[in-house]
C-alpha cells in the first residue's frame, strides 16, 4: 500500500468515528488542501490531526485508534507509534454539551 493509499484509508476509517474530522493545514493563499494534510506517515510516529466535534475527547480518540489500527495492519506503519492531535475543538462541541 503507498502512502497516498493509506491517508485515504486512514481518512475513510475515520469517518466512522462521530465527533472527530481531519484538520487541515490552512493559508490564506491556498483556496484548496488535500485531507492528507492532517496525516503524517513516518515508520516510527503516524500523526493524525483531528478537529473535535463532541465532548469528552477521550472516548472519540480511543474510537479514532481503533477505527485506525486495523488499517495499518500489514503495512510499513503497523508497528508505528499512533499520535492522535486534537488541534481544535469545533464550537458545536459547546452547544452539543451544554444542550445534554
Amino acid at each position: 500500500m503507498t502512502g497516498a493509499e493509506a491517508v485515504e484509508k486512514i481518512v475513510g476509517a475515520l469517518e466512522t468515528v462521530d465527533g472527530l474530522r481531519p484538520a487541515t493545514l490552512v493559508s490564506p493563499e491556498t483556496t484548496w488542501l488535500p485531507v492528507g494534510q492532517a496525516v503524517d506517515l513516518s515508520a516510527d510516529v503516524v500523526q493524525i490531526r483531528l478537529i473535535a466535534t463532541r465532548l469528552p475527547i477521550p472516548p472519540l480518540l480511543e474510537q479514532a485508534a481503533a477505527a485506525v489500527r486495523p488499517v495499518l495492519a500489514g503495512t510499513e506503519w503497523e508497528g508505528a507509534r499512533l499520535r492522535l492531535v486534537v488541534t481544535d475543538l469545533d464550537g458545536a462541541a459547546f452547544r452539543r454539551a451544554t444542550s445534554q
